[in-house]
């Protein structure tokens, strides 16, 4: 399933987007004064080594957005799907409205068993299931056949399960200029990864973080290197959060 929900971007997003797409018109220096001729490769990207190569298991934070299953032992009446609103809460029958963003299930099934044995049930077993992450999502943008933003349960989906998400990389798309920005503490950085590298075993198949965005750059693109210290320079000089 697919999200094409612009104004839920961060602000990295937004300027890798920006970025990437003014990449045709770029000149040898762009307005983030960044030359083309100044660029070190090995000090514009960070290394892979700080990235995840094993599934977190982490307690999962419910959302806005998220989609939840909730259910009741023997007692089915109270058993319901729920939408997470963009207050952070849900609404379930004779509870009313319940917030919920922020808590792992474990807690919310907790808080829901105390709020039924207040009224209704002498010993409530509760059992929270998250059916759909949509609070949770990563962009894939320039050279994939299906770029966009994609809901994912993070730190379980690896780039090459990424990468099918989003079709594949497109024929004109380098396998070797595959570039993913994610912010680390307050810093934005970017990784530079090699698809065919990764399949051939060559390099790790790295996991996702919520809100890393992968940018598949051209064959034929002359200054990708200048666009993503564009990027970054972009990113560290706004004065919001891009998360």
């Amino acid at each position: 399933m697919m999200r094409n929900n612009i104004p839920r971007y961060g602000s990295l997003a937004l300027v890798v987007l920006m970025a990437t797409a003014c990449s045709s018109n770029y000149m040898p220096e762009d307005k983030a004064g960044v030359s083309a001729a100044a660029i070190n490769e090995q000090e514009l990207f960070s290394s892979v080594s700080e990235l995840d190569y094993s599934a977190k298991s982490e307690d999962y934070r419910i959302g806005v957005a998220d989609l939840l299953k909730i259910s009741v032992f023997r007692a089915d009446e109270f058993e319901q799907e729920a939408r997470v609103d963009s207050d952070g809460s849900i609404s379930l029958p004779l509870l009313g409205n319940v917030r919920v963003e922020g808590l792992t299930p474990s807690q919310l099934e907790q808080q829901l068993a105390s709020l039924l044995k207040q009224k209704y049930l002498q010993n409530p077993q509760v059992t929270v299931f998250v059916k759909e992450y949509s609070s949770q999502q990563i962009t894939l943008d320039g050279a994939f056949r299906k770029p966009g933003i994609y809901p994912v349960t993070a730190g379980q989906v690896t780039l090459l399960q990424a990468l099918a998400l989003g079709g594949g990389l497109d024929t004109i798309a380098d396998p070797g200029k595959v570039v993913l920005f994610r912010k680390i503490g307050n810093r934005p950085k970017a990784f530079r990864l090699n698809i065919d590298a990764i399949r051939d075993g060559q390099m790790k198949n790295p996991y996702l973080r919520n809100n890393d965005i992968i940018v598949a750059h051209r064959s034929n693109s002359r200054y990708w290197l200048k666009e993503v210290a564009s990027t970054i320079s972009s990113a560290r000089s706004i004065a919001i959060p891009f998360y």
